[in-house]
């Protein structure tokens, strides 16, 4: 089995290939980080998350993108992917808050098993050049990628989540790196 958790967590397959991390990413709830495999449960996570993206180059921009792949149901995710946030235009040297938040944040509330929710990274070729897709449900992170010649993910992170009085299911132990 692999020691990556994107791979044990199916992130790698399910919603991005294979890609080499190229810029260090940090995202804390109310001062909690998040680590690959974590659990998080609703409460925790009804506001937006502080993002810091590392690099201190101001013409590099970065959109961030925060995915569900198990929506409605992990086992039968016929919303695959929801598409909980998305914000382009960041800066590198200044980080989220100078962003364009074109999707606003929608706090995961998973009725039903445990979700894996998925942030995924992406250089962009430059400013105003990602557009907002027309729905949430049936997102395609690969294709938005390709769409907006994106390339591959240069970070990603998940957590799982479910709702508050939910227990069992699928767990990943968390990988703190």
């Amino acid at each position: 089995m692999s020691t990556d958790p994107l791979v044990r967590g199916r992130v790698i397959g399910d919603v991005v290939d294979s890609f080499n991390k190229s810029v260090p990413i940090r995202i804390t709830y109310n001062g909690r980080t998040v680590v690959n495999g974590a659990e998080f449960r609703p409460s925790a996570i009804a506001s937006r998350p502080r993002v810091d993206i590392g690099g201190d180059d101001f013409s590099i921009f970065y959109t961030l993108v925060m995915v569900d792949p198990d929506a409605p149901n992990p086992s039968h995710p016929t919303q695959r992917e929801y598409l909980h946030w998305l914000v382009t235009d960041i800066p590198a040297a200044d980080g989220l808050d100078f962003g364009r938040e074109l999707i606003c944040y929608e706090r995961p509330s998973p009725t039903f098993g445990i979700h894996r929710i998925v942030f995924i990274l992406f250089r962009q070729l430059g400013r105003d050049t990602v557009f907002a897709p027309v729905m949430r449900h049936n997102f395609i992170t690969r294709n938005f990628a390709q769409q907006y010649n994106l390339g591959s993910p240069i970070a990603a992170m998940y957590f799982n989540c479910q709702r508050e009085t939910g227990s069992g299911g699928r767990r990943f132990r968390p990988e703190y790196e």
